[in-house]
């Protein structure tokens, strides 16, 4: 007998974290299609188009939820505002990655979902341990980051951006309950 897990809803103040659905789709390709987002992620091509936004919906509804948690962050005034993931990588301990569209910037929302997030990762999944890193040309993640808890560990490693084309300088950092 198969058991689908329902997918979990998690709320803060101003926002829910959920499941991105099928009437995102054109929000996430709107937000996204930003270079200057998508230049400061690993995996997000950019452009960003509406068939980017449908194939990343289907690899979220695919996921095994045991290894990864993909939230939309919905606003409760604004809609969608952003994505945030959780993830076994192959890394010592699950990963956190997240994006807020450029007309949410410098509003709180990023540290919002990221506390949630990771709240929600410790409780649900019983980790002891995440990990993050942003682009050393990206020092706002990294007070996201901190204001939520991760400190830096000292490592920096070289991730192939999509957007960009190349690799680019990543500064590790963990969380630690």
């Amino acid at each position: 007998m198969c058991v689908i897990e329902p997918s979990p809803v998690v709320e803060t103040r101003r926002l829910v974290l959920r499941s991105p659905q099928a009437q995102d789709v054109s929000r996430l390709a709107a937000l996204a299609n930003d270079h200057d987002i998508a230049r400061m992620t690993l995996r997000m091509p950019h452009p960003y188009s509406v068939d980017d936004a449908e194939g990343f919906i289907l690899s979220v509804a695919g996921q095994d939820p045991a290894r990864s948690r993909t939230f939309l962050i919905e606003h409760e005034d604004h809609g969608p505002v952003g994505v945030l993931g959780i993830f076994e990588d192959g890394d010592v301990a699950p990963e956190v990655g997240y994006w807020i569209g450029r007309p949410y910037w410098g509003r709180g929302y990023a540290t919002e979902a990221l506390e949630a997030g990771v709240l929600w990762a410790s409780r649900q999944w019983k980790r002891r341990a995440l990990v993050a890193g942003h682009f050393s040309d990206n020092p706002a993640s990294g007070r996201v980051l901190e204001k939520a808890g991760f400190l830096y560990t000292g490592e920096v490693r070289n991730g192939f951006s999509r957007a960009r084309g190349e690799d680019a300088r990543t500064r590790r950092m963990v969380w630690l309950p």
